[in-house]
């Protein structure tokens, strides 16, 4: 046990929450061992953080666990975003060849009807996977608990009234969305839903939301599932999620204390201050942060 205690390996997917992980881990005296998710991974960043370093395929499962072990790792975890649309594009399984392991694992999901291709079944189904390999996965917010946002506001501005009134309606569509595993996030205005995620990701959902409203001014509420595993698909939001909010014309933002991560938590506070843009941070939609009556129920 004494030898395995300070490896770990890392399933790197898209975006920059892999490169924090990975950083907060050698920080912390870990030997990181990475599987980098092709076509996902930022390798230029992440390969000089790594004791040892393996591209590998999304369906590609044998060599992922093979690698762990060769290695002595017992423990592992994971961050970042597959983007699930590529599972829908044509010919997708002759760029990403399963291997035999991973059609054992998803047949039922994409071979017959008796599987569902959910967020919380497909990776409930990889972690098991490793597990039975003897290769246990543990939230990355337990190496970087830092990154999860604390309950309060987010910069200057504190949302309008009418704004609070979208996020209290958001928040329990979000949650329900969540419940039934479709997506994280909603975009309202005026009390109306206009657009909900759900397998393209918040990003493309905001955009959406912009060209369906082009006077703007409306409210992004993303939140944790009701059952969500801190072991994968936790909401995060980072500087490019307001870029994106920016050119739709939203301008406010809603998130979930305590579940949610946040990359880069400076520089998303001055970008928001810079551009207007309101973010929360509240535990339920109907929570009044400290001295705001915006938020009074």
């Amino acid at each position: 046990m004494e030898q395995h205690k300070k490896r770990i390996g890392l399933i790197a997917a898209w975006g920059r929450y892999p490169v924090v992980v990975a950083e907060a881990l050698v920080a912390q005296g870990f030997d990181v061992y990475c599987i980098a998710v092709k076509d996902h991974a930022d390798e230029a960043a992440l390969r000089p953080l790594c004791k040892e370093f393996l591209w590998n395929g999304v369906a590609r499962y044998s060599a992922s666990i093979r690698f762990l072990q060769r290695h002595g790792v017992r423990s592992a975890t994971m961050a970042g975003k597959i983007h699930k649309t590529t599972l829908y594009r044509p010919w997708v399984w002759l760029h990403h060849v399963p291997d035999l392991r991973a059609i054992k694992m998803f047949y039922r999901n994409f071979g017959f009807t008796q599987g569902d291709r959910r967020d919380d079944t497909l990776l409930g189904t990889i972690v098991d996977e490793f597990a039975s390999e003897g290769i246990e996965f543990a939230p990355a917010t337990n190496f970087a608990p830092e990154l999860l946002v604390k309950f309060g506001p987010l910069g200057r501005r504190a949302p309008s009234a009418l704004e609070s009134k979208d996020i209290e309606f958001g928040w329990r569509l979000a949650k329900e969305m969540g419940r039934l595993d479709i997506g994280q996030s909603v975009v309202v205005k005026g009390r109306n839903a206009l657009a909900v995620e759900a397998i393209e990701g918040t990003d493309a959902c905001i955009r959406r939301a912009g060209e369906l409203c082009r006077s703007g001014n409306f409210t992004i509420v993303k939140v944790a599932k009701p059952q969500q595993d801190m072991r994968f698909d936790v909401p995060t939001i980072g500087v490019g999620t307001l870029e994106q909010m920016v050119a739709a014309g939203a301008t406010c933002l809603a998130i979930e204390a305590g579940k949610t991560i946040i990359i880069d938590h400076a520089e998303v506070v001055r970008f928001a201050d810079r551009h207007g843009i309101a973010i929360v941070a509240l535990d339920s939609a109907e929570q009044a942060l400290p001295g705001d009556a915006n938020l009074a129920a």
